[in-house]
């Protein structure tokens, strides 16, 4: 299941994705690190079509898991070779310009 969370920032939304088993954990490979134990991640649990809608009108979104990344590659948020792996987890950022 992937939870979300919306953040407005100076007026411009920010979406965390987040597969919800990854939440509380921290994961680091060499330099890298993807801290998911803060409440930054940390949100209600939506399907795909939910999700869609709260990603419209999203200036940068955050995706952090296989399930949720799979998302943002499918829905061309995202392109696979600029997907990072952190000890096996991936994680990608969208900034959407218009």
């Amino acid at each position: 299941m992937i939870l979300t969370k919306v953040h407005v920032v100076n007026g411009r939304k920010l979406v965390a994705i987040c597969d919800e088993e990854l939440i509380g954990k921290k994961f680091e490979e060499n330099d890298l690190q993807l801290d998911l134990t803060g409440s930054f991640y940390k949100g209600e649990q939506v399907n795909e079509e939910e999700l869609k809608k709260l990603l419209e009108n999203a200036y940068v979104v955050n995706f952090a898991g296989k399930e949720s990344v799979e998302f943002g590659i499918k829905n061309s948020f995202i392109k696979k070779e600029n997907v990072l792996t952190v000890s096996g987890v991936p994680h990608a950022q969208a900034f959407v310009m218009e």
